[in-house]
């Protein structure tokens, strides 16, 4: 049996290939057939290039359906897909290009002047552009030299434990990491994912969320193709044109970002979702205040869930029974997660510890760094994820932060989650951050930064005496600084290592 993640994909496409399956936010229109025989010319070209069996296929372009067709088309030719987030710069290109030594690297067309000097330095054999052939010109482009090969492909044979993709972490801290996932992680997740979710027949997914990521590229995505789903691509999220959409779309996947900004549509009511089938919420914690408003305003609970790159999901709250706001849910059937103390022992209910993973879904390890890869995993084959968080007696997870963004003040522990949830409850605050600063007494200072809803009347002293008056006074932050926004990176998290570099 051949386990590439496109035979997969392959053998649930619907019977009728001049189905849609994706439509583009400008009226364009592509049938599974054109995805099927696109991704085949694409496969063929990348085959006529002599690569090496693992050759790494690097892209850094803008979403669109062809974007997607090049993943499927790595995929079928049996190489290994490595998508990089379309904000990076020269020297993080660099970086990436020169650690993953990919042999392809596809970009977009304005870049491709410096995106080629770097890729060629680094010994890369082949540099294109992903954009339309334009009359036997612009011979740089993929899909111009994709048109003169067959548009029928033999997909290639792969073992599960063979490489589909590498992820590279964010890399908030310290140096990025590739990590390295399996045909199998990425098929064992998207069909438990399948089931968990409860994808039915005539589902049409709205996708707002980009290519480069897990979110966009192994949820969203994987959930549609393994349906044989029709997508209605947009090249990014706007909230006003989401509205557009929601009536004729079953289910939306987003970030918590994507969540207020819906919210300030005045527009958004039961009416506008009566389509919808299920609003999924990852990539960075939900607010509480936001989970509940969106039921109130829709009638829709909002399924939050929790993954990573290094594992795809692993928890989600359920689709039938209660959703718990909060939380992030239930372990995933076959997918095993604990807290635990530092000594690996497991936390009480309620008690907070390093969460930790093992299961189909967990990667192989990370690229090129078999210390690192050996650091993370535990004796018993459990996955680190650097996540702090706790079980409620329902078996419900909550994750508290990263461990990274632990502070140790005076000898407590302090997390930030748990004071920003006291924060985030007062009246004219938007939302807010906790991070530790450099503090020659206490060694890191807690530290308050905080975005305010319009007219909100706060003073710094006002946040701390009504946290004095609820938290022990340890965790009390010393300062309170506002801000108009928090700094995000692409998926909506919040930047904890800008911040702290701003107020240390």
């Amino acid at each position: 049996m051949n386990a590439n993640l496109y035979a997969l994909f392959a053998s649930h496409f619907p019977d009728d290939k001049s189905a849609c399956c994706i439509e583009t936010h400008d009226g364009r229109y592509y049938s599974w057939d054109d995805m099927e025989r696109a991704s085949a010319k694409m496969a063929n070209l990348l085959a006529s290039l002599n690569l090496q069996p693992d050759a790494r296929i690097a892209v850094q372009v803008e979403k669109s359906p062809e974007a997607l067709i090049l993943y499927l088309a790595t995929l079928r030719a049996g190489y290994v897909y490595l998508p990089l987030n379309t904000a990076y710069r020269a020297s993080e290109i660099a970086y990436f290009i020169e650690d993953a030594k990919p042999e392809v690297v596809v970009c977009s067309p304005q870049n491709f002047g410096w995106v080629a000097q770097i890729a060629f330095k680094a010994g890369t054999k082949h540099v294109y552009t992903l954009d339309a052939p334009l009359e036997g010109r612009n011979s740089g482009s993929l899909l111009n030299r994709a048109m003169a090969h067959a548009d029928t492909f033999r997909t290639v044979h792969k073992e599960p434990e063979d490489m589909a993709a590498i992820l590279y972490t964010s890399g908030t801290t310290g140096r990025s990491k590739g990590a390295m996932l399996t045909h199998d992680n990425l098929a064992s997740n998207a069909l438990v994912l399948k089931e968990a979710w409860h994808w039915q027949k005539n589902d049409v997914l709205l996708h707002t969320l980009p290519l480069f990521h897990v979110h966009g590229l192994f949820v969203a995505s994987h959930g549609a193709l393994l349906n044989g789903s029709k997508m209605i691509f947009l090249p990014k999220f706007d909230a006003a044109q989401v509205m557009r959409y929601l009536a004729r779309s079953t289910v939306f996947m987003g970030v918590p970002t994507y969540y207020v900004r819906l919210l300030q549509e005045p527009g958004l009511d039961q009416a506008a979702c009566a389509n919808i089938r299920l609003f999924i919420s990852g990539s960075a914690p939900l607010l509480l205040d936001t989970f509940n408003e969106f039921t109130r305003r829709t009638g829709h609970t909002i399924l939050e869930r929790y993954g990573m790159s290094e594992t795809t999901m692993q928890v989600s709250n359920p689709y039938h029974g209660q959703r718990k706001g909060g939380t992030v849910g239930l372990p995933l059937p076959g997918v095993d997660v604990r807290v635990v103390k530092p000594d690996n022992s497991a936390c009480a209910t309620d008690e907070i510890g390093d969460i930790q993973v093992k299961g189909p879904n967990v990667f192989q390890g990370y690229w090129r760094m078999p210390e690192k890869t050996a650091e993370e995993f535990t004796a018993d084959g459990y996955f680190r994820t650097g996540d702090v968080g706790r079980f409620d007696s329902g078996g419900y997870l909550s994750i508290v932060g990263r461990s990274k963004d632990l502070i140790i003040s005076g000898g407590y522990n302090v997390y930030p989650k748990e004071i920003e949830s006291f924060i985030d409850e007062m009246d004219g605050v938007l939302e807010s951050a906790i991070i530790g600063v450099p503090h020659a007494e206490f060694g890191e200072a807690v530290t308050a930064v905080i975005v305010l809803k319009p007219n909100a009347d706060l003073s710094e002293a006002g946040v701390i005496a009504r946290l004095k008056a609820e938290i022990a006074n340890f965790k009390v932050p010393k300062r309170v600084y506002f801000v108009d926004e928090l700094p995000r990176n692409t998926m909506g998290k919040v930047q904890k290592n800008v911040l702290r570099e701003l107020y240390q």
